[in-house]
Order: structure tokens, then C-alpha cells, then sequence
């Protein structure tokens, strides 16, 4: 997906820059990129981050660095940030979302003969290019900035560094966060609030839908208003966010344990322990073990030194192998017993399944599986969880195919939670993964466990609703 970071301070706000943007890394391991403004203008410096960590890749960068304002992004894809020189001025852009209608947007722009895009990467547009160019098509940032975001289908949060300060944007349905942050001297906005604590931030405001902000070194203002109709994604909860992150004041670890207690109230199999798939489905586990009252263990256990989370890889074989190998069995935790796991979903169940197939290797009598989110039916619209990841990889979606024949056959159906076709669909994918039993969660007892109303979160890719 990606993350983004941004501080103007009155005093070099290149440590915080730094820091706050390595907070996002679980985002994304693709690009990694900042950019500063210091006395001698831009400074800027992007590095492929696919096999080594942000920070070991940026160390060496940071004695360029030096200035009070500065932007920092973690990209799944793109390079950024981009310096852009335009009528507006001098400045540097960077995103996060996807733009689902990149390419007419571009021939628009190219009907006018005097739009080229220089930041090509396999044949492809820079996104964060489109949306600059977009921009400098009004008569200042904010109207630019407003243009970009209703005309982008899909989603697209920003940050824009210019001489004056720090713009910072929400998507226009909110579907991404964006907060702001303070400490003396300092103004901060990023996409996650577990960016704040250990640089000394406190939460100012949670970002409302389309909603920009202006910030300086002595505090913010709101240039455009939020609208009022919010869409933010579900997942961010699910599995995205980081345990110590709040969205609309909601933290996410607090969120897992409610799901975690909720397929546990709808539950009554007979186990001898509750476990986590690491790292995302152990607060999902914590919390169905406190609602059962059954004991928790980790049978596998996480080697975190050099591992990193096993969707990112764009390659299926690069990711069978992450999940593999980041992942060691306790023998003594699985021989003999049978164990309830709970993760946050199941999108193809390719690594799912070999991992199943390993507990019961080492001696596991059953094992059952509780993800914590209904089946995924839809491919997402709306943001960039995966390029490489299409509706029709989806298990839920090869489990219709096998009984229908074609993949898009009674889908309203099979989404519902209920009925023949739901309960043939939970049954094929038991089956494929080998699995004792799976029982998925309700989404209504999601919708209860993050606690706002169900018009304000995006559930697209459980029951296809826009």
C-alpha cells in the first residue's frame, strides 16, 4: 500500500524525518524515498528497499540532509518523492493510494500537446507524476490539489513539500488516513499515529474525508474542509495498520482483540490451545483465548531479524518461500494437540495451506482455522494492496469457479455469510487447505468490532458494496 511522513520544525527536522518515515515500513518494501528543503534548496534521495531495510538503505544518506522541512515516503511501487518545477514553484509531491484511471487521465492531458511524463518505470506512468501534473494545471496547490483528487478514480492521500510549508490531503473518501501531529517546535503528518509516540508527537487531528490541511512550524490550518461522506477501508484494522496505530480515534490492536472475541462467541469446537499465525493474526488469537478462556500458545514462532511480511514480494514463489521460512515450528506446542488458529483473512491460502500441511507433519491431531474477516470475494477498487493481486486469485473466487464453472456466477450469494452457496463455498476451501474445520468471521460482528457505522467503512471486497 505504502505510508507517507512529513515534518516542518523550527529547528532540522531531518532525525524526525527519518525515524517517522521507517515507522511506515510495514507498508511497503518496495521504494523508499525523502525529501528535504534546506538553505541550498532540495535535497532528495530514493532507494530500492525490496531487499534491505529502510534505514540501513537512508544512513548513509543523512549528512546531505539538513533543513526544517522535509517529506518521507514508504511506495509500493513508484519511485518518490518527485521534484517538480512548475508555475506554482518549486516543489516536491508524494502519494499513496492508486489511480484505477491513470491512463485516461493521461490521453486527457495529452490532448492539450503540452504534457509529457518523463518518470517511466516498465513502460508505465509514474502515478505521483500524474497527479503533479494535475496540479500545476491550476492556479494554486489547493485547487490543484482539489483537482487531483476528483478526478482520480480510485484513491489518493498526498503530501507536497513547497517553500512555504507542507500540504497535507486526505483521499477524497477517506478510504487512507491522514493525521497530524505536535511537539514543541514541530508539526508532523503521517499516515500512521504509531509514528508519533517515540519521536514525542501528540495526535492533533485525524484528517476528514478530502480534507487539506497547511502546515508551518507554528501549528496548521484547514484549506479545504472534510466532505461528508466517509469510505475507509476495513482491512486497515484487519491487517494493514500497525498494533499501536488509531484511525478516526480507533487503535488497531484493541480492534483485533474484539474480532478475536467475536468468532470466539460463535464458536464451541473443542481445542487445547488458540494460536496466531504471526504477525497479524495474534491479537486476532489473544483475544478469542481471553473470550474462550481456552490457553494461548505460539507454535510457530517468527524469526523477525530478516523476514519481512510475505504479501509483499510481487512474485508467488518469492512469497511461498518468505512465509515458509519466516515461520519455525515448536514440536513441543503441536504434537498431539489440537490447535484453533485465528489470522486476520485468507486471499489465496497458497502459503495457508503449506502451512497447515507442516502442523500436521509435526503431529497435530486437528487444526482449525478462524479467520477474522468474511471471505474475500471482491477485488479491491479502491486502493493498491497488491498490483499483482487480481479478484480472480482470491480462494473464495477459485472455490466458485470449481462449483460454478466461471468465477463471477451468484456472487451476491456466496458474499451473504449464509445459505447453500456460502456454506459450499467455506466447505471447498476447508478442503483445499486441509484443514479439521473453518469457520469465518460474521461482518457484522467486524462492523461491531471496529465500532463505527457501517455507511462510514469500505467492506467492497467482502460484499461488493461501493
Amino acid at each position: 500500500m505504502g505510508g507517507f511522513f512529513g515534518v516542518v520544525s523550527k529547528d532540522d527536522c531531518v532525525n524526525d524525518l527519518y525515524f517517522g518515515t521507517d515507522y511506515h515500513s510495514h507498508l511497503g518494501t518496495k521504494r523508499g524515498g525523502m525529501a528535504v528543503l534546506g538553505e541550498d534548496g532540495y535535497k532528495r534521495s530514493i532507494h530500492d528497499i525490496s531487499n534491505t531495510q529502510f534505514r540501513s538503505k537512508f544512513d548513509g544518506d543523512l549528512p546531505k540532509f539538513k533543513g526544517r522541512k522535509g517529506i518521507g515516503v514508504i511506495s509500493d511501487y513508484e519511485d518518490q518523492p518527485l521534484i517538480i518545477r512548475s508555475h506554482l514553484g518549486v516543489y516536491a509531491v508524494i502519494t499513496v493510494g492508486v489511480i484505477k484511471n491513470l491512463e485516461a487521465i493521461a490521453k486527457m492531458a495529452f490532448g492539450k500537446r503540452t504534457t509529457h511524463f518523463s518518470e517511466m518505470s516498465g513502460g508505465e506512468i509514474n502515478p505521483t507524476e500524474l497527479v503533479a501534473t494535475l496540479i500545476n494545471q491550476e492556479a494554486s496547490f489547493v485547487d490543484g490539489i482539489y483537482r487531483a483528487q476528483e478526478s482520480i478514480e480510485g484513491s489518493c492521500s498526498l503530501l507536497l513539500l513547497t517553500e512555504n510549508g507542507i500540504y497535507a490531503a486526505r483521499d477524497r473518501m477517506g478510504r487512507t488516513p491522514v493525521v497530524i501531529g505536535s511537539k514543541p517546535g514541530s508539526y508532523a503528518a503521517a499516515f500512521e499515529t504509531s509514528s508519533f509516540p517515540n519521536l514525542n508527537y501528540e495526535v492533533e487531528k485525524y484528517l476528514g474525508p478530502g480534507e487539506i490541511v497547511h502546515i508551518t512550524e507554528d501549528g496548521f490550518t484547514t484549506v479545504q474542509k472534510p466532505g461528508a461522506r466517509m469510505q475507509i477501508c476495513a482491512f486497515l484494522w484487519v491487517y494493514y495498520g500497525y498494533p499501536p496505530s488509531c484511525y478516526e480515534e480507533i487503535n488497531v490492536e484493541a480492534v483485533r482483540y474484539r474480532c478475536g472475541a467475536a468468532l470466539a462467541r460463535n464458536d464451541s469446537t473443542e481445542i487445547d490451545l488458540v494460536a496466531g499465525i504471526p504477525d497479524s493474526g495474534v491479537a486476532h488469537a489473544i483475544g478469542y483465548a481471553n473470550q474462550a478462556k481456552k490457553p494461548y500458545g505460539r507454535p510457530f514462532v517468527k524469526y523477525t531479524p530478516t523476514w519481512p511480511r510475505s504479501f509483499m514480494p510481487q512474485e508467488q514463489s518469492i512469497r511461498d518461500l518468505v512465509a515458509r521460512m519466516k515461520l519455525i515450528p515448536v514440536r513441543e506446542l503441536i504434537e498431539g494437540k489440537r490447535i484453533l488458529f485465528c489470522d486476520d483473512s485468507i486471499v489465496r491460502g497458497t502459503q495457508l495451506r503449506d502451512t497447515i500441511k507442516r502442523l500436521f507433519d509435526y503431529g497435530a491431531t486437528e487444526v482449525h482455522m478462524r479467520p477474522a474477516c468474511p471471505p474475500l470475494v471482491y477485488g479491491c477498487k479502491f486502493l493498491n494492496f497488491s498490483r499483482s493481486r487480481s479478484a480472480l486469485d482470491l480462494a473464495g473466487r477459485l472455490a466458485i469457479r470449481e462449483m460454478e464453472g466461471t468465477d463471477d456466477a451468484h456472487l451476491e450469494e456466496y458474499a451473504s455469510g449464509r445459505g447453500e452457496r456460502y456454506s459450499a463455498m467455506i466447505e471447498k476451501i476447508r478442503s483445499r487447505l486441509g484443514l479439521t474445520t473453518l469457520q469465518y468471521q460474521k461482518l457484522e460482528d467486524l462492523v461491531e468490532a471496529i465500532g463505527l457505522p457501517r455507511d462510514q467503512i469500505c467492506t467492497y471486497c467482502w460484499d461488493g458494496r461501493e
